[in-house]
């Protein structure tokens, strides 16, 4: 969950970190308490409740730069993919069911690093490259195509989507669109390509196998395999008011003050709807600083890189020269990192996508549906109108809302609107955003700080233009930030239909799905 405190200044955007408690330490067992409860994770910028090359290569988790990145990702460390042939065109990838039904134990002292229960025998580990299955204007073999409608019946209308936009931006025919319910909607014939699928974390996607693609074999564990990390915060005037120690929004004004960037895809309020996030890409300091704060919905954010939509705000150069950053949640920095990983043609999201240099990820354990938090819990149910909102906080397990006077309006156990939350943030066990540059939270951290991990090179470069304004000391407790990562896999463990493996397949097949899941095979009986 994300959460408002008009008292710490970093852009508005959904999942942000969370509360703080007045002692670092204690942080661990007081965060760790309110999230069994469903509480806040115990940062006050987390809608829980409760980014540019790596230190390895493609192949070994990495992240390629950024001209390498159109390139698929090595298999064996070597000068091509596997699913590459001699002539550099791609080839398909069979797609693999586990062997077993057994999620993998990778956090407790005992936990076998060699045992992989879900891999089926013989089956490369290493399989980062993935080709489109077919020629987009081939679809005579239908019976090896997922199709919309698939991910539909087996994600959105099981209410599992959370809303991150990857299918949109994956899509190589333009064919899905955001619908005014916040939630993918197909707005042109489906051609089959499978790609929405293959790309939905709640779908297709082994979100936990990507961590290890992008950071390595260690990036599983704890807070991951970090290269640094601090608690800090920002002296400027202009932190007041700001989320946390304001470092999110320094990172940022630094980077698109130096030219390093072109813009920053975060969120702003609609014009329409108060207190619902929408993207928005900001291309000065004072954007940024217009739109400091967080929000408890997210915004589609992947179905926002179209840069056609951001024309008048981006500098007069050649589109592949452009350079952005992206701050989201980690569910929307891993479906940057998976899409990134490979070289196809994504039609309009694909310049943006491409554009992306700089991944900054959230704490987050579950964020809202703004139309259940904002408009059945607190309209219909409490009877406080949207406009009457000055500021929203889950802090300590507890939902805090005040009015523009700072008067209280709702002080409740967070649990109380669970209802409202969306229910496929359950099955994600990334609290620590493993798939970033840099995460950034409070939870680890005293009143008034952020916990900053950096964790590849270019998050170093990131942390280097902002590390001269910026009152920073090492991470005050790292044992917070650990316990409610565990406690996060914890909970997804128990939310997966399938068996959660960092070292399986990347993709799932829909098949193996809906055999975990018990969704309908091919549920539509038309002709697709």
């Amino acid at each position: 969950m994300t959460d408002s405190n008009p008292d710490r200044r970093q852009p508005r955007v959904p999942g942000t970190p969370g509360g703080e408690t007045e002692d670092a330490d204690a942080d661990a067992d007081a965060a760790s308490a309110s999230a069994e409860r469903g509480g806040s994770c115990g940062s006050d910028a987390c809608t829980c409740g409760a980014q540019d090359t790596s230190r390895q290569a493609v192949a070994d988790g990495g992240e390629a730069s950024h001209a390498e990145r159109r390139r698929v990702a090595r298999a064996d460390g070597g000068t091509k993919p596997a699913n590459v042939d001699d002539q550099g065109s791609l080839g398909d990838l069979e797609f693999t069911k586990p062997a077993e039904n057994a999620s993998q134990d990778v956090d407790s002292p005992d936990a076998d690093p060699a045992s992989h229960p879900n891999v089926p025998e013989g089956v490369d580990l290493d399989t980062p490259g993935y080709g489109i299955r077919e020629e987009m204007n081939d679809i005579e073999t239908p019976d090896s195509k997922t199709w919309f409608m698939e991910l539909d019946e087996a994600v959105i209308q099981e209410d599992r989507c959370i809303q991150c936009g990857t299918c949109v931006a994956a899509c190589p025919s333009d064919s899905i669109g955001i619908g005014d319910d916040g939630k993918p909607k197909l707005v042109k014939m489906c051609t089959g390509c499978s790609m929405c699928w293959d790309f939905c974390p709640r779908g297709g996607m082994r979100y936990e196998r990507q961590w290890k693609i992008t950071g390595g074999d260690d990036n599983v564990t704890g807070a991951g395999d970090p290269i640094t990390e601090f608690s800090a915060k920002v002296e400027e005037d202009w932190r007041e008011g700001a989320q946390d120690g304001g470092v999110v929004t320094s990172i940022l004004s630094h980077l698109l003050e130096s030219g390093e960037i072109d813009g920053a895809l975060v969120a702003t309020e609609s014009e329409d709807e108060p207190w619902k996030a929408e993207s928005f890409l900001a291309t000065s300091t004072e954007e940024l600083i217009e739109n400091a704060g967080s929000f408890y919905n997210q915004t589609m954010a992947l179905g926002n890189l179209d840069l056609d939509q951001w024309a008048d705000k981006l500098p007069d150069k050649p589109r592949d020269e452009l350079s952005l950053a992206a701050v989201g949640t980690p569910c929307e920095i891993e479906g940057i990192r998976a899409l990134q990983d490979f070289d196809w043609d994504l039609q309009a999201q694909e310049q943006g996508l491409r554009a992306v240099d700089y991944r900054i990820s959230l704490m987050c354990t579950k964020n809202f549906n703004y139309e259940r938090l904002i408009g059945e819990q607190l309209e219909e149910k409490r009877g406080i109108s949207p406009d009457e909102i000055g500021k929203m906080d889950v802090l300590d397990g507890e939902m805090r809302v005040y009015d523009h006077e700072m008067n209280e309006l709702v002080n409740e156990d967070v649990t109380e609107f669970h209802d409202a939350t969306l229910k496929g943030c359950d099955e994600c066990a990334d609290f620590t955003g493993y798939t970033s540059d840099i995460t950034v939270g409070s939870v680890g951290s005293s009143d008034e700080y952020s916990s900053v991990i950096v964790r590849t090179e270019q998050g170093v470069k990131a942390w280097e233009a902002a590390e001269p304004d910026l009152d920073y000391h090492d991470l005050e407790s790292r044992k917070a930030v650990g316990k409610l990562q565990s406690w996060d896999k914890k909970k997804a463990f128990e939310s997966l239909e399938r068996p959660f493996d960092p070292d399986a397949p990347r993709f799932i097949d829909y098949e193996d799905h809906a055999e975990h899941y018990g969704v309908e095979l091919n549920p539509h009986d038309a002709d697709h």
